[in-house]
């Protein structure tokens, strides 16, 4: 007796393979970010709280609370936990995930999965079309490039509402 799975369940076992391969590639990413994130926080936290111990703010604090809002915004970004469900959302399954390329079901996107998602759009579109290296790298630039632009565009209009503060 062979104990070989039917023809569909083999392809179901290889169509599941590569979303996981990308969720855990992503969370990995991740993980890199966050640490630098981390890395980042720490000496501008410990700086930030000494400030207010020295000098005082309108409030006791005033700087050390506003760096935690800013850790607080990068961590929404970044968004960990996306592949089980997102920010604020870990006890979720899998099938409800943000990154959802297994399951087609996503919900708000971050920061980092909205430019990983349309990076990936960039060179699905290549290889379909039967694209070469060089012009998957050439789609993956145009939109890297376009991400550029549209974050100048949201500095410069930042600034003429209150410094784009995070929401």
């Amino acid at each position: 007796m062979t104990t070989t799975p039917p023809p569909k369940q083999q392809t179901l076992a290889a169509d599941d393979r590569w979303p996981f391969i990308r969720d855990v590639l992503i969370v990995q990413l991740k993980l890199v970010l966050g640490n630098l994130q981390n890395l980042l926080l720490v000496p501008i936290s410990i700086g930030a709280a000494l400030i207010d111990l020295v000098f005082k703010g309108e409030r006791q604090g005033e700087r050390f609370y506003k760096v935690l809002k800013i850790g607080r915004y990068a961590d929404e970004a970044i968004n960990l936990y996306g592949a089980v469900g997102g920010y604020h959302a870990a006890e979720r399954a899998p099938e409800d995930a943000d990154l959802g390329s297994a399951s087609g079901k996503s919900g708000p996107p971050s920061a980092v999965d909205s430019v990983i998602r349309r990076v990936e759009d960039a060179i699905v579109r290549e290889y379909q079309k039967g694209g070469t290296a060089a012009s998957v790298k050439t789609a993956v630039d145009r939109v890297l490039d376009q991400l550029q632009r549209e974050d100048k565009n949201k500095s410069r209009s930042g600034d003429s509402n209150g410094g784009g503060k995070p929401h």
